[in-house]
């Protein structure tokens, strides 16, 4: 492991999952190659340009991508293709039934599925609550985020902190009453605003200032998906480790490691999955 004083160890992170300390940054990586829908954003690109064709130049750009079918096609067009794209249920994995199990104040997760909270949802606990980043396409509100119970009905977001777990969608979720940030224009007032926290859930800031994140099965070779990150992470107590293999580095995700002083486990991420749900 690189990036740190002394060595941390899988064990450790179970340990601090345990106490509450550490709490898991989930990515769709956790899913491996084997998933019903698809699990990067390059994939997801791919999936709405097979029944939208766009032009090749952005077809690997998902927020470009996507951008493109809401301009030509109108919101619902692309709202549509999403539901249909994740209609497949995914199962939880063997870490995602683990960490629901767990008394953990906040659990991060990036990707459009349910999978989590329906580990949550298994496990029969009613303390925890949802909060979903919306687009404020079509909103007539000023929000940013909406919050849901375990029952899945929209509570007030100021009773967030009574709940023991919230788990935080900043990208929002298929599949739910919520929406979702996905094309360009989902993030432009999302990013214009992101430096001064004006997006992030209030009790998202008033947990982290005591926890690490461990991003696992994430990836930050996007500039959106860095900003993400490390507006989130901010101020947060740490230590902040993420789990990937160090050959397989980008440049930049070097270059965001030291940034952040985010310390790197150098292991193959099933190797972590499987020791982190054990």
């Amino acid at each position: 492991m690189t990036g740190v004083p002394a060595p941390l160890t899988f064990a450790d992170i179970r340990d601090g999952f345990a106490a509450g300390r550490l709490v898991p940054y989930l990515g769709a990586g956790v899913f491996g190659t084997d998933c019903a829908v698809p699990t990067t954003p390059i994939a997801l690109s791919h999936a709405l340009n097979a029944r939208v064709a766009v032009s090749g130049r952005i077809r690997d750009n998902l927020w470009q991508t996507a951008q493109f079918i809401e301009s030509r096609r109108h919101r619902k067009t692309l709202n549509a293709l999403m539901a249909e794209i994740f209609r497949p249920e995914v199962a939880p994995t063997a870490l995602h039934r683990h960490l629901a199990t767990l008394k953990l104040p906040l659990i991060v997760d990036t990707w459009y599925d349910g999978a989590m909270r329906a580990a949550l949802l298994e496990t029969g606990r009613t303390d925890w609550c949802e909060v979903q980043g919306v687009t404020r396409s079509g909103e007539d509100e000023d929000i940013w985020t909406r919050t849901f119970d375990a029952a899945g009905e929209e509570i007030d977001p100021g009773t967030a902190d009574r709940f023991t777990t919230v788990l935080y969608k900043p990208h929002g979720a298929v599949g739910t009453r919520g929406t979702v940030l996905v094309s360009d224009s989902d993030y432009v007032e999302v990013l214009t605003e992101i430096d001064i926290q004006t997006p992030i859930p209030e009790v998202v800031k008033a947990r982290r200032s005591a926890l690490g994140f461990v991003f696992l099965g994430c990836r930050f070779d996007d500039q959106m998906l860095r900003t993400f990150a490390r507006q989130i992470a901010k101020r947060s107590a740490g230590p902040n480790i993420w789990v990937a293999e160090d050959a397989s580095l980008t440049r930049n995700e070097r270059a965001f490691l030291a940034e952040q002083s985010i310390a790197l486990i150098d292991a193959p991420l099933g190797d972590a999955l499987a020791a982190l749900a054990g």
